[in-house]
C-alpha cells in the first residue's frame, strides 16, 4: 500500500501545488462493509473532497483514501470494497481482507444495512475475530424503518461488544456521533462457539502459528475454511513451508472428523449465531399482505409470463427514456437551450474576445463543411452539449425509470428471470442492470458494471456493452431507418445483434480464466414505490454522472479536435474506403459516417439517415449499414470510461476485436442478403 498521498483539491488555487503528506505518522481508519450500503456516502462525508484513487498493489481493484475533516490530526480514511465475506472468494474480498491484515489499522467503521442487518453481522463476527477494534455504524435507518424494520441499536450494542451508531449517511444524521465513537472503537470479547472439534483445532493452530500482528484464531478459521490465500499471507509474513504443512496437516485431520466441509460447518456456526442476535435486537412489524402484489411477484419471477412482464417493462422504459428522455427534452435542451440561446451566445463573446482562430474552434468547433447534424469539435459545442443536452435528459429519465423498478421489487426478479441466460456467458443476473442501463448510456453502463463481483464478470460485461448495447440516442435512429424498411428487417437486425452477443459472450466466457460468481440475491416484496425516495435517488444519481461522465465528454471532444487538425480522421477514413465500399458494399460516403460514429454514436446513425434520406442507401445497404454500426467501436466516451475501469490495454484489445468484427459481420450479412436474394 502507498504511503503517499497526492492531494489535489482546493489547495491547488491557494498554493498552486501539489501537496504530499507522509502518511507513515498518520492514524487509519477503514470503512468495511457489505455492497451498497453507503460506505462511498459515509467516506465522502468524512474526507470531504481531499481524496486519491488508485489500484491497490498487484491488483485491478480500486481505493479510495482521504484525509478526516473532522479533526485537526487529519487521520488517513481507506474506503475499501464491498464484501460479502472476510474469507475471500473474489479479488475485491482479498482485497477488503489484505487491507485490514497489512494496513493495521488504528480503528475500523463497519457500514451495515439496517434494513438486513444479516448480512452485517456476519461481517461484524469476522471482524470481531480478527481483533480488530471498531464501530458499528447501522446505516439506512430511515429506510429500515420505512418497512417496519427496528432495530434495537442499544442491545445490539451489548451483544456485539463494540459501540453502535444508527445513521442516515445520505442526510448526514448520525455522522457526529459516530465521529465520536471512532475515537472510541474497540475489541469485542464476544465469541462463537464453533463446538469442541473446531476450537480444538484452533486451539492447536494458535500454539504453532508464531506472533505475525494478526488475531490467530481469525488465522486458524480462515485456513479451516478452506481460504487458500492465508496460505499466500502467511508465507509472505516469512511463515517457513514446514509450518505451512503442519498447519495443513491439522486442517486435515480436522475434516475428517466431519461428513460436511468445514467452510459449511463453520459458516451453519456463525449463521446460527447471526441468528440469535437479529432475533434478539430486530423486530418487523407484519405489514397487511396484498394479494394482488404477491400474484405480480411471483409473475414477474415466472420462466412462462415473466417475458410479457418484461416486454411491457421494456415499453414502459421506451415511452419514459425513449420518447419524454431522448425525444422531448433532448429536442428541448439541444434545439432551444443550447443551439438556440448557450451556444450563439458564448460563440459571440469567444470570437469578440478571443482573436485566434485556433483557439475559437477548440471551444465552439466550425461549421464549415460539416455534414448534416455535424458541427465540429469544440469542447463547448460538441463535449458540452453532447454531455448536457443529449446524454443528461436520457440517463435523467433512466435514473428515473430505475429507480422505479428498484424501488417497486422488480428488479431483484429480473435479475433472478435472466440468470440462467447470462451463466451462459460468464456472468449472472446481476448483469441485466448494465445491460438495461446501456441502452440509456453505454458510457454510464460501464461504469456500474463494478455491481459485478468478479473481475471476470466486469471484463465480460464491459465487452459485450461496447460490442453490441447501443445507447437510446443512437437506438432512436437505427429503430427510425429500419422501420421505414420493414419490420423484417428491424427483427432480423435485432436477431443478428443479439447473436453476436450471445457468441462473444460463450467465448469469452470459454477463454477468460476464473469462474462465475455465486448469485446470491434478496427478494423483497412487491411495493408501490414512493416519489421522494425515487427523486432522492435520481438526484443523487444524476450528480454522479455530472461528476464522473461529463469531463469525460470534455475530454473526448478535446482529443477529437487535436486529431482533427492534424489530419489524422481525415488519413483513418481514406484508409477505410476501400473496405466500406468493395466489402460492406455500401457508398463511400458511408466511412465518414462510421468513423463519426466513433466519436460519436448518434452522429455516425445520423450520417447514415441522411444517405437514406437523399436515397444513397438500399434496403440492403440500410441492413448492412445498422449491423456495422451497431456493433462497431464504443463512442470515444465510452473508450475513455473503459480505459479508466479496465487499463489501457485491455481497452485497445477490445476495440481491436470490435471493429475488425464488426466489419466481418457486416460483411457476412451483406452475402447471406445478396446471394440468396433475400428481401427484407
Amino acid at each position: 500500500m502507498r504511503r503517499k498521498i497526492k492531494l489535489i483539491g482546493s489547495y491547488i488555487n491557494i498554493m498552486s501545488a501539489k501537496i504530499e503528506i507522509d502518511l507513515k505518522k498518520k492514524k487509519k481508519i477503514v470503512l468495511v462493509g457489505n455492497p451498497n450500503v453507503g460506505k462511498s456516502v459515509i467516506f465522502n462525508t468524512l474526507t470531504g473532497k481531499y481524496v486519491a484513487v488508485s489500484n491497490y498493489p498487484g491488483t485491478t481493484v480500486e481505493i479510495t483514501e482521504g484525509l478526516s475533516n473532522f479533526d485537526r490530526e487529519r487521520d488517513v480514511i481507506i474506503d475499501s470494497p464491498g464484501v460479502i465475506s472476510l474469507i475471500p472468494k473474489s479479488e475485491d474480498e482479498r482485497v477488503a481482507r489484505d487491507i485490514l491484515l497489512e494496513e493495521t489499522p488504528d480503528a475500523v467503521v463497519q457500514v451495515a444495512d439496517a434494513k438486513n442487518i444479516y448480512r452485517g453481522l456476519f461481517i461484524t463476527i469476522q471482524l470481531i475475530e480478527m481483533g480488530i477494534p471498531f464501530v458499528l455504524a447501522l446505516n439506512m435507518m430511515d429506510e429500515a424503518e420505512q418497512r417496519g424494520v427496528h432495530i434495537d441499536h442499544k442491545r445490539l450494542q451489548e451483544m456485539v461488544g463494540v459501540h453502535t451508531v444508527p445513521t442516515v449517511a445520505i442526510e448526514k444524521k448520525g455522522i457526529s456521533r459516530l465521529i465520536q465513537m471512532v475515537h472510541k472503537a474497540q475489541n469485542s470479547n464476544y465469541r462463537v462457539d464453533y463446538g469442541d472439534k473446531i476450537e480444538h483445532a484452533l486451539r492447536q493452530l494458535s500454539d504453532i502459528i508464531p506472533d505475525i500482528g494478526v488475531d490467530k484464531r481469525f488465522v486458524g478459521l480462515s485456513a479451516l475454511s478452506g481460504d487458500i490465500t492465508i496460505e499466500e499471507y502467511l508465507l509472505s509474513k516469512g511463515i517457513e513451508h514446514e509450518l505451512i504443512g503442519r498447519i495443513k496437516e491439522i486442517v486435515k485431520e480436522t475434516e475428517q472428523k466431519y461428513s460436511q466441509p468445514l467452510s459449511y460447518v463453520i459458516t451453519v456456526k456463525r449463521k446460527r449465531a447471526v441468528d440469535a442476535i437479529v432475533k434478539e435486537v430486530e423486530q418487523v412489524r407484519q405489514e397487511k399482505k396484498s394479494a394482488l402484489r404477491d400474484t405480480i411477484g411471483k409473475i414477474a419471477m415466472s420462466p412462462l409470463y415473466g417475458i410479457p412482464v418484461l416486454i411491457v417493462v421494456l415499453f414502459l422504459m421506451y415511452i419514459i427514456v425513449g420518447v419524454l428522455g431522448a425525444g422531448v427534452s433532448v429536442d428541448f435542451l439541444e434545439g432551444k437551450v443550447f443551439n438556440e440561446n448557450i451556444l450563439p451566445f458564448v460563440s459571440h463573446y469567444i470570437l469578440r474576445y478571443i482573436p485566434f482562430q485556433i483557439v475559437q474552434e477548440f471551444f465552439i468547433g466550425t461549421y464549415t463543411g460539416a455534414p448534416a447534424g455535424y458541427t465540429g469539435y469544440g469542447i463547448i459545442n460538441m463535449g458540452l452539449t453532447y454531455a448536457l443536452a443529449i446524454v443528461l435528459p436520457i440517463v435523467a429519465f433512466f435514473f428515473l425509470f430505475f429507480g422505479i423498478l428498484e424501488d417497486s421489487g422488480y428488479l431483484p426478479r429480473l435479475t433472478i428471470m435472466s440468470n440462467k441466460m447470462f451463466k451462459k456467458i460468464g456472468l449472472n443476473g446481476k448483469a441485466i442492470l448494465p445491460m438495461v442501463l446501456g441502452l440509456g448510456c453505454v458510457t454510464m453502463a460501464t461504469l456500474t458494471t463494478r455491481i459485478l463481483d468478479t473481475k471476470r464478470e466486469r471484463i465480460i460485461a464491459t465487452f459485450l456493452l461496447a460490442l453490441g448495447i447501443p445507447c437510446s440516442a443512437q437506438l432512436g435512429v437505427i429503430m427510425a431507418m429500419l422501420s421505414a424498411v420493414s419490420i423484417k428487417a428491424l427483427v432480423f437486425v435485432f436477431i443478428v445483434v443479439l447473436t453476436q452477443l450471445f457468441i462473444v459472450g460463450y467465448c469469452a466466457a470459454k477463454i477468460l480464466p476464473g469462474k462465475t460468481s455465486d448469485f446470491i440475491v434478496e427478494i423483497p416484496p412487491m411495493r408501490v414505490p414512493k416519489l421522494s425516495n425515487i427523486l432522492k435517488k435520481t438526484a443523487s444519481r444524476v450528480k454522479w454522472y455530472l461528476t464522473e461522465a461529463v469531463p469525460i465528454f470534455m475530454l473526448g471532444a478535446a482529443i477529437l479536435f487535436v486529431l482533427d487538425k492534424v489530419g489524422v480522421l481525415r488519413k483513418i477514413e481514406q484508409l477505410a474506403k476501400p473496405i466500406i465500399v468493395t466489402f460492406l458494399g455500401l457508398p463511400a460516403k458511408a466511412t465518414e459516417a462510421f468513423l463519426i460514429g466513433f466519436f460519436r454514436r448518434d452522429y455516425g446513425a445520423a450520417g447514415l439517415l441522411s444517405l437514406e434520406k437523399a436515397g444513397e442507401l438500399s434496403h440492403v445497404q440500410i441492413v448492412v449499414s445498422m449491423v456495422v454500426i451497431t456493433l462497431f467501436v464504443p463512442c470515444i466516451a465510452n473508450l475513455l470510461v473503459i480505459i479508466k475501469e479496465q487499463g489501457i490495454k485491455r481497452a485497445f484489445a477490445i476495440l481491436g476485436f470490435i471493429i475488425p468484427y464488426a466489419i466481418m459481420v457486416g460483411g457476412i450479412v451483406r452475402f447471406i442478403l445478396v446471394y440468396f436474394n433475400i428481401r427484407l
